[in-house]
């Protein structure tokens, strides 16, 4: 080795050159996903689609999402996953790209399926490679910072569709995440580390654990997916929908709407998602069943706010959307962590592709277009209202899983 890469190596290990590329991907990723609503009155315009249309754009990315993770999964535990991302990465970024060549609907609704095909193999392998690079007490702490992106991303992408599309054509946004897509994965593979399978495991390797007809009976997998399904039921059907809400019931403009909504966002999952991993990372310390507890504590403390965003008066609406989200956040990283740690290395692809699968299948897929039929039938706040319900499910699943979590190691050191 070269006395300048001994040098560069002095200041940044693989493990956070890895880390913070992966991040980075994740960042663009998530900016990507939020320009087309961004951007969505400029496109509609232009192409004369109506709002059904324009929401099977969302429906057309997450099925493709949601059926292209089991073979993702299948490849990840059994190849390198290291060309794997590459190829996620400049798939949906040449996805992107190709935007400015979309001049019909059809075009950009087969677009939109292929950024999902692209952001469901990423989506299954940047966790997976985390988990083998980090042991299982650092790995909410490690994930809590790697999704931070999610707030962030969306924000940015709110914005960008509006403003940029807004000053140069819809189109324009898209080449923000494209370009950018295509270097970080030339980064990537010269920079990025493919750790052994399993190689920071600590847990006991059981059969629920190590094996694909395992997890399907193993609780603390199980209870972490499900409680996550049924949380993103909510969270992703009233994202939808709150804009518009604050447009009907107060009155805001859809510019205003969108700008509240993406600050908000963007400050709630910045606090939220860092707050929630401290506590998580701290309790960890006593309790092994700590990230289970703070998701269901993160979630039963937003149910009430909630409920004063849907019902509430006027004035409360804002402050209670401020409240809701930040809770909701709490449970970004110590949830995903325990799913990760819930299976060993040989299964976690496998894994993480049934939890993305199960989390879009019973989550937010569909709920926006049930919250929409319900508003259609009575008004919007008894279909946002409506979605509460799945928070409580959501409490008892992940209380119950407390029980399953399992016992960690007394000490690990990051890398």
């Amino acid at each position: 080795m070269s006395t300048t890469t001994q040098s560069s190596h002095a200041f940044v290990s693989p493990a956070v050159m890895t880390f913070a590329l992966l991040l980075a991907l994740n960042l663009l990723n998530y900016i990507d996903r939020y320009i087309l609503p961004g951007a969505q009155p400029l496109i509609q315009r232009e192409f004369h689609a109506t709002d059904q249309q324009m929401g099977a754009l969302t429906t057309a990315l997450f099925l493709f999402y949601m059926f292209a993770a089991p073979a993702s999964g299948w490849l990840g535990d059994r190849f390198s996953r290291k060309p794997l991302i590459i190829a996620g990465a400049v798939l949906w970024s040449l996805a992107t790209l190709g935007t400015a060549w979309v001049h019909d609907y059809w075009t950009l609704y087969i677009r939109h399926a292929f950024v999902g095909v692209g952001e469901a193999t990423f989506g299954i392998f940047a966790p997976a490679v985390l988990a083998d690079l980090y042991p299982e007490r650092d790995r909410n702490r490690i994930l809590s910072a790697f999704y931070v992106a999610i707030p962030v991303g969306a924000a940015l992408g709110y914005l960008a569709g509006g403003e940029f599309g807004s000053l140069w054509g819809w189109r324009a946004p898209f080449f923000l995440c494209a370009i950018p897509g295509l270097l970080i994965a030339a980064f990537y593979a010269g920079f990025g580390r493919e750790p052994e399978r399993g190689s920071t495991d600590h847990i006991k390797p059981t059969l629920d654990r190590t094996t694909v007809l395992g997890i399907f009976r193993n609780p603390a997998f199980l209870t972490g997916t499900f409680g996550l399904a049924t949380l993103t039921f909510a969270m992703g059907g009233i994202s939808a929908w709150v804009p518009t809400f604050l447009h009907r019931y107060n009155g805001l403009s859809v510019a205003h709407a969108s700008l509240t909504v993406s600050a908000i966002t963007v400050v709630d999952g910045i606090a939220g998602t860092i707050i929630g991993g401290w506590i998580a990372q701290r309790w960890l310390r006593t309790n092994h069943r700590a990230l289970y507890l703070v998701s269901f504590w993160s979630v039963a403390l937003t149910l009430p706010f909630g409920l004063l965003l849907c019902f509430g008066p006027r004035a409360t609406t804002i402050p209670a959307l401020f409240l809701a989200e930040f809770f909701l956040f709490l449970n970004t990283g110590p949830l995903n962590a325990a799913i990760v740690n819930s299976v060993n290395g040989p299964v976690r692809a496998t894994a993480i592709s049934v939890n993305l699968f199960c989390i879009h299948a019973f989550g937010d897929t569909f709920s926006p277009q049930i919250i929409g039929a319900i508003s259609d039938r009575s008004n919007l706040s008894i279909g946002l209202g409506a979605t509460l319900i799945f928070l409580v499910i959501s409490c008892v699943i992940l209380l119950a899983g407390a029980r399953f979590a399992p016992e960690l190691e007394e000490s690990s050191e990051l890398r």
